[in-house]
Parts: C-alpha cells; sequence; structure tokens
C-alpha cells in the first residue's frame, strides 16, 4: 500500500528516532567501556611480556659480561671480547625474533658486536628494576622496533681494570604476537558480550517504542494540513502528556497557518543593516559632529533606503519566478552600484576603524535587475565588515573578464570552519547567531543562481604559515551581451 503524499515531507530526515536514541544512548557506553577495557588488557598484556623478557635480556647481557677481558687500567684500559653469537641463540624463545649486541666502552669505542647499533646515551634510574646497573628503553633498529636492555658492567682482571657498556637488543615480534593472541582470546568473549547486550537492548526498546511508533505512523498518515486532535488508544502514562501537548500545539497552530513566518524572518535580518546605519547617524548627531540639519536628512535617506529594502525583500520572493522568463534583464552599471553601497556602510567601516579599499572604476554591465546587484553587494559586504576584527584591511576589488563580472571582497577575519562551510548558504545558518540570522548568504546564493552566476567563500591562507588570515566572497555575474561592443 503506498503511503500518503504527504510522507515524504512530514518526517525529519536529520532528526534521530526515539528508538535509535536509545540504542547509542546505552551501547555507546558499554562498547566504549568494552573498547578501554579491552586496550588496557593489551597494555597490561604488553607491559607483563616485557617485564617477562626483560629479563632474558638482562640474562644475555649478563652471560655476555663473562666473555669480557681487560688490560691496563682506567683511561689506559683495553676491554677484549670472544662473543660468539651462539651465546645469544640460546636465550632467543622462538625464531620469531632476533637479538643483537654491542660492547663498548664508557667513552663509546666499539669493542664487539653490531657497530651499527647505536650507542646507548641514557641515565641508569635512581632504584633499577634489577640489583645491577641496568636500563631499558624502546627503540629502533634496522627499520625494526626493538627492546634494548643496558648493562654498565665492571670487568676486573690480574692485568686491568674498566667498566664496559654491554647493550643486547630483540626485536618485538615474539612478545606482540603473545599479546595479541591475548588479545583475541579477549576480544571473542568480549564480542559475545556485546552481541547479547545489543539483542536485549533492540528487544527492550522494540517493544518499549512500540505505542512511540504507532502514534508517529498516526500522524505520518494524516492528510497534510489535517491538525485535528489525536485520539489517545492504549497509550502509556508516560505518553499522555506528550500526546496532550501536542494536541495542544496543533490547536494553536490552527489560526497561524495563513502567515508567512520567513518573510518575517528575512526583513528582520535585511533591516539589521540601515538600523545600524540609522543607530550610528543618530550617534553622530547626538555628538554634534554634524549641523542637525544635515543629520535629519541622513537619517531621512537611511529611512528611505530601509523602506526600499522591504520593500525589496518582497520581490525577492520572485526570483525562482525570475528564472523562468525568457526576457533578458536591461544592463545594469555594477561599478556605480558598488559604490554607492560603499558609501552607504561608510558610518559601520568608520565605526570599526577599518583600512577600507575600492577599486571599482572600469565600467561593468551587467545583465540583472538593479536591487539584486545592490541586495548582493549589500549582504556580501555588510558581511565581510561584521566579521573583520577592528583596524584591518578590508579590499572590495570589482573586475571583469570578456564574459564574466567578478566581484571580490576580502577582509581579514577568522574564515570559515568546514563544519559551517557545509550548511553555510542554508537559510539560518549563520556562523555567529548573536550578530546575524543566517538568510543574507542565503539570499545571495538565490539572487546569483537567478543571474546565471558562481558564488564562491574561500579562506585566504598566509603563503608561509598556511593559516588562515581572512575570507575571499566572490560572486561571478555573465556580462550583459553588449559590454564588449
Amino acid at each position: 500500500m503506498p503511503l500518503p503524499a504527504s510522507s515524504s515531507t512530514a518526517r525529519p530526515s536529520t532528526t534521530w528516532s526515539l528508538r535509535r536514541q536509545l540504542l547509542v544512548g546505552i551501547l555507546v557506553p558499554v562498547l566504549a567501556c568494552i573498547g578501554f577495557n579491552t586496550y588496557s588488557l593489551y597494555r597490561e598484556s604488553l607491559q607483563t611480556l616485557h617485564t617477562a623478557y626483560d629479563r632474558t635480556l638482562l640474562a644475555s647481557a649478563k652471560s655476555i659480561s663473562e666473555q669480557l677481558d681487560v688490560h691496563g687500567y682506567d683511561q689506559q684500559a683495553q676491554l677484549r671480547a670472544t662473543v660468539p653469537y651462539s651465546a645469544l641463540e640460546i636465550f632467543e624463545a622462538d625464531n620469531q625474533s632476533r637479538m643483537y649486541y654491542r660492547v663498548s666502552s664508557l667513552d663509546g669505542a666499539l669493542v664487539s658486536g653490531f657497530p651499527d647499533l647505536p650507542m646507548w646515551r641514557g641515565r641508569i634510574p635512581a632504584r633499577p628494576p634489577y640489583s645491577a646497573l641496568v636500563d631499558f628503553y624502546d627503540a629502533s633498529f634496522r627499520g625494526e622496533p626493538v627492546r634494548v636492555a643496558v648493562l654498565l658492567q665492571p670487568v676486573a682482571s690480574a692485568t686491568g681494570r674498566s667498566m664496559a657498556v654491554i647493550q643486547v637488543a630483540e626485536t618485538l615480534q615474539l612478545r606482540q604476537t603473545l599479546a595479541l593472541h591475548l588479545l583475541r582470546d579477549t576480544l571473542w568473549r568480549q564480542a559475545l558480550l556485546v552481541a547479547l547486550v545489543v539483542l536485549t537492548v533492540l528487544v527492550v526498546v522494540q517493544r518499549v517504542t512500540r505505542p512511540v511508533r504507532r502514534i508517529s505512523d498516526a500522524i505520518d498518515q494524516r492528510p497534510q494540513g489535517d491538525l485535528s486532535p489525536l485520539q489517545p488508544s492504549a497509550v502509556p502514562r508516560e505518553l499522555q502528556p506528550l500526546l496532550n501537548a501536542t494536541n495542544q500545539v496543533m490547536d494553536r497552530l490552527r489560526p497561524l497557518l495563513a502567515h508567512q513566518k520567513r518573510f518575517v524572518r528575512d526583513a528582520s535580518h535585511q533591516l539589521r543593516t540601515p538600523l545600524a546605519v540609522l543607530k550610528t547617524q543618530v550617534q553622530s548627531a547626538r555628538r554634534g559632529d554634524m549641523p542637525p540639519e544635515q543629520a535629519l536628512a541622513e537619517i531621512e535617506a537611511t529611512v528611505d533606503r530601509a523602506t526600499r529594502l522591504a520593500n525589496q525583500m518582497l520581490a525577492l520572493a520572485k526570483v525562482e519566478q525570475l528564472r523562468q522568463q525568457a526576457e533578458a534583464p536591461t544592463p545594469q552599471p555594477w561599478e556605480q552600484i558598488v559604490r554607492d553601497v560603499a558609501l552607504d556602510l561608510a558610518p559601520l567601516v568608520a565605526d570599526k576603524g577599518l583600512d577600507f579599499e575600492l577599486q571599482a572604476d572600469q565600467p561593468v554591465q551587467v545583465a540583472a535587475p538593479e536591487w539584486m546587484l545592490r541586495e548582493l553587494t549589500r549582504n556580501l559586504l555588510h558581511n565581510a565588515i561584521r566579521h573583520a576584527p577592528p583596524g584591518t584591511p578590508l579590499q572590495v576589488r570589482l573586475t571583469h573578464s570578456a564574459s564574466d563580472a567578478l566581484l571580490c571582497i576580502a577582509d581579514s577575519g577568522p574564515g570559515i570552519s568546514p563544519e559551517l562551510e557545509r550548511r553555510l548558504f542554508q537559510p539560518f545558518a549563520a556562523g555567529d547567531r548573536h550578530s546575524g540570522s543566517g538568510l543574507g548568504l542565503a539570499i545571495c546564493r538565490e539572487i546569483v543562481l537567478a543571474l546565471h552566476g558562481e558564488l564562491r567563500l574561500v579562506n585566504r591562507l598566509h603563503p608561509m604559515r598556511g593559516d588562515v588570515v581572512g575570507m575571499d566572497a566572490m560572486a561571478q555575474l555573465p556580462l550583459h551581451p553588449s559590454a564588449g561592443r
């Protein structure tokens, strides 16, 4: 049986169901606890293996020390060693690991062993784990991770006395193999536990959320616009408040269906700019920065511009209709519009002390309604002023090629994050909820698409450090066919 036509739009695609929230809320902590426990067990197993096999390394070093001889005393002492590799093979547990050694004097002179084994440069711990001058550390040798034991061994004979540095290194294949074996043995037991938890959660959640699904299906199968009260039928007591609240909301929504909320939101956002300019002009007039007549004239002009802006917001709702029209709009001088908008927003620029630069001298004829170009320019420039730090450069450039015009507004703000970039042009996706409603860029994008152009916001990076030093807002629109004649 096909679903009603309204079911594809009535259910939000980005909202998690109660069942999924319960599943995630229960399973995530359990899985996190099991994962942490498994990781801790693996680390503890590896540490235990280190302790066990470190003794083997120490025994190897002591075995090598028994093969040393010395002639001379102190600085004139000469160490000699005859260490066959078979002396180390008895300490190798199997053929999975290899052992290397190096015998040297305190000053680093090689006596015997592998010369490419790096000389020890560490310090003996204040309290060694064994009754010997021994130190253990991890290193890399011949491209493989190794565990190294260092033994400082006094060597004495009838003809001399000296101190030898004995290093014995062992590859970690055997230790890691044993640790992974212990980890696998643990994982399958943990997997059984997770499966049991998942099965229990699924069964319990399925039963608990059954009334919620019934209510959801009842709402989903309603025709579009049906706000009649929901009829409770075998609903648990816990859901009665939700059902009553839903019916109350439906009662309040009935007289509001005819109202258009989006226009109010769009208008409130767009009127922020002229109101901010008006506030700046009023403050300037109160300080006596200009004659009262001039101040009133500028305030009146700002109010007029706000009125025109409200009318333009009404016309903006017809952008989609404009895309369907075959008649091309008359050419408009975009450079003049850019200069006018910059002049309108000059009080905001001065209020933040921005180093403003305008490059819009060449004629640029764009096939677009004048109010669209003004709205696009105003939104982009106001957005740059709002996000630019005080006293930083702000550059506006209007250039053109043979077929396109490009408006680039470069600020020195923080740029846009990757998370915000994905939803930047969605309505009400403002980066700062306290400074904008998030409609400005969405309106700009709709205008650019209606004019068959392209809108891009790109972070500007420092050429040396690579960090974000600002953002370039670029609106590219096609020129009017007569612009190149």
